[in-house]
């Protein structure tokens, strides 16, 4: 891509936020916490539970298959209730199913309770995203940095709180999050005023529809890959590492803050000079290599490359979400809504079948598949970079429209 790229464009500060983002953005980062809280507890749940690592893996599996299916329906509940009572609304299902997640006492309950988990995520999550792009002081590239900022640490900060509550029993980390979230829906009551309602109200089918944009579709479809093998280092790998639950979550929280760092500090800056899908394609190669090291090194090799995946992971997730934002011309809450159910099936997928994968092959094959979905996702991008990069130019003056609208003021 040459000259200015249409995806970095003026991020602005992000410190500089109402008080209603901060704690948007603040309960963000709990909810992104809830994703890695269960990692470095993973082997601790299947021992308490006398459960195996492919059904212990249905944790993440019935989070994000509940949590892709939901996201037909973020839109249709928030165009209608509004998206402060929407946000509320996910946060009181996380609160509920968290902490029904810590009485568990089988692994078939939990795999329940972490479902109605990710139906709250949803329902928060795809929400906090449109307020903050529509709120965000700076315009959409700041408020983008700004949740990706809570993605990051959220990241980083789930495995470092499951091991620190998780060295005293596995289902401490889920009362935790729980507590974390009730504190989260107060400071959305207390700060958050009602949005105006969008014109019209969204249908169940728009983000499918969405999705007919040849653009916004291969985006969908190239993060699809990519998620595949996101997750397969997240489900997968605490059981490679077979490490303690401070050791697995002191890893992962390296991995977490590398994540941060990549995906608010160096991806804009590598955007900027060399293009958002040079930048992709690079990150999603660089993955791969990095998982078929991972699934092949030594135990040291295996923990250096769990944590360097961090970065890789990082500019991804900030890449593909402004891609995914600005290269269509459907309403940007559609827009995610419709990229979103189609990639987190891959986050479904991945934890199940990775081990499943061990169980008929050996330890290495999974690492192998996943660094292939990687190499495919950056196939997609790059058979579809004219579209992509054209599509996205021609719709910046609309985006910027948009992002000059304040949703709500504090």
């Amino acid at each position: 891509m040459q000259g200015k790229d249409p995806f970095e464009q003026g991020a602005g500060s992000i410190l500089r936020q109402p008080k209603a983002v901060w704690a948007t953005a603040g309960a963000s980062v709990v909810a992104f916490m809830g994703i890695g809280l269960v990692d470095p507890i993973l082997p601790s749940i299947a021992k308490g539970l006398e459960a195996t690592p492919s059904q212990v893996s249905l944790l993440f599996t019935s989070y994000f298959l509940i949590t892709a299916v939901a996201m037909l329906v973020t839109g249709f509940v928030s165009s209608r209730i509004g998206g402060r009572k929407t946000l509320l609304a996910g946060l009181a299902l996380v609160v509920v199913f968290a902490a029904l997640s810590g009485t568990s006492s089988s692994v078939g309950e939990l795999v329940g309770f972490r479902a109605g988990w990710g139906l709250g995520n949803a329902l928060f999550v795809s929400t906090a995203l449109a307020v903050i792009v529509g709120a965000a002081a700076g315009g959409s590239s700041a408020a983008i940095l700004l949740y990706e900022s809570a993605l990051g640490l959220g990241m980083a900060c789930g495995p470092l709180v499951g091991a620190l509550l998780g060295d005293a029993s596995w289902r401490y980390p889920f009362f935790g999050t729980a507590a974390l979230m009730a504190i989260g829906f107060i400071c959305i009551t207390a700060f958050l005023k009602e949005q105006p309602r969008p014109a019209r109200k969204t249908s169940l089918l728009d983000p499918v529809k969405a999705l007919g944009h040849g653009g916004l579709a291969s985006v969908a479809t190239s993060a699809f890959f990519y998620n595949y093998a996101f997750f397969t280092i997240l489900a997968f790998t605490p059981f490679v590492l077979n490490m303690t639950p401070y050791k697995s979550g002191a890893v992962f929280f390296a991995w977490g803050l590398l994540l941060a760092v990549f995906s608010v500090l160096v991806a804009p800056r590598l955007q900027e000079r060399f293009g958002s899908l040079k930048v992709l394609g690079a990150s999603l190669v660089l993955l791969a290599v990095d998982l078929l090291i991972l699934g092949y090194g030594n135990h040291t090799a295996a923990i250096v490359c769990t944590i360097v995946s961090g970065a890789f992971i990082g500019m991804n997730n900030t890449v593909y979400t402004e891609l995914a934002l600005g290269v269509s011309d459907a309403p940007r809450p559609v827009a995610s809504a419709g990229y979103n159910f189609v990639r987190w099936f891959a986050a479904a997928a991945a934890p199940y079948l990775a081990p499943k994968i061990e169980e008929w092959s050996n330890i290495h094959i999974p690492f192998v598949v996943a660094a292939a979905t990687a190499v495919v996702g950056a196939v997609v991008v790059w058979i579809r970079r004219a579209a992509l990069t054209h599509e996205a130019v021609e719709l910046e003056p609309k985006h910027a429209t948009e992002d000059s609208v304040t949703v709500f003021a504090d």
